[in-house]
């Protein structure tokens, strides 16, 4: 990484290929956008597919061989979980936990789903593989999972954060991580937790979305000393909706969305 040239990050979420709330439209919007933006890195947080079935997976997959990336991390989301869609995962997607590692950012991907359950949970063996993998120092480390760590405002009663969501708190922030990625409610957010920063994307494909919020993906500029995010409505605007620097230096430019408001991208 440098001041100058960051990396990129686009997080997309929640396709929900097979539902009857997909759209072929929106699918196609958010292609030509993040090709146009030529991110480093895809991060794909979940929830591929609606019923976990294998032509809904066939689909998901030929939706992503369209994205130009040559580095892209997927992970399961509950509805792919369902009908023991697992197998589908693995057999078109890979393991279910994975890693990328590009110009000192370090990302892990882990699988948050439970069989046919709406709720998520990371477990033992979990939190063990996250501290093996973050035993190497890294200038950035950043967790990618489906369901979210935090209550998201706008989304109705709380059902289905992460069971464990305390101890995966207490793993994350022992091992220095700087960013979570998570999906789930459709709903994008930020939320601050210390020196961690947690955002949620929204659905990037289906129009299952809730009050007045749009589809739409998130990006993310990754430099040397400071994380800018970047909240791209699918086929419409953009908007910087965070800007901080990382913990270590211990300064922190985070501001709420609304202070951003008619600022855009470069």
């Amino acid at each position: 990484m440098s001041t100058d040239q960051p990396v990129v990050i686009a997080q997309v979420s929640d396709l929900h290929c097979g539902s009857v709330y997909f759209r072929s439209t929106l699918a196609e919007a958010m292609l030509e956008e993040v090709n146009a933006l030529g991110p480093d890195i895809v991060a794909v947080t979940g929830d591929l597919t609606d019923m976990g079935l294998r032509d809904e997976y066939d689909r998901a997959r030929a939706l992503l061989d369209r994205i130009e990336c040559k580095r892209m991390l997927v992970v399961p989301g509950n509805h792919d979980a369902r009908n023991v869609g697992e197998v589908h995962f693995e057999s078109l997607f890979g393991a279910r936990k994975s890693e990328i590692r590009l110009d000192g950012v370090h990302l892990l991907g882990i699988d948050s789903s439970e069989p046919d359950l709406d709720s998520g949970r990371i477990g033992r063996d979990g939190y063990r593989w996250i501290e093996e993998q973050l035993a190497e120092p890294s200038e950035f480390k950043i967790i990618a999972l489906h369901h979210h760590l935090l209550p998201v405002p706008g989304t109705g009663r709380e059902r289905n954060i992460v069971a464990d969501a305390g101890d995966l708190l207490r793993v994350l922030t022992e091992n220095g991580v700087d960013l979570v990625l998570c999906g789930h409610k459709h709903v994008p957010n930020v939320w601050r937790f210390e020196d961690l920063f947690i955002v949620n994307a929204g659905t990037a494909t289906s129009i299952r979305v809730r009050g007045r919020e749009e589809p739409g993906y998130n990006v993310f500029e990754v430099f040397s000393d400071r994380v800018r995010v970047i909240r791209c409505h699918t086929g419409g605007a953009r908007e910087v909706v965070a800007d901080f620097r990382k913990a270590h230096q211990h300064e922190c430019r985070w501001r709420p969305q609304a202070e951003f408001d008619g600022e855009g991208i470069s």
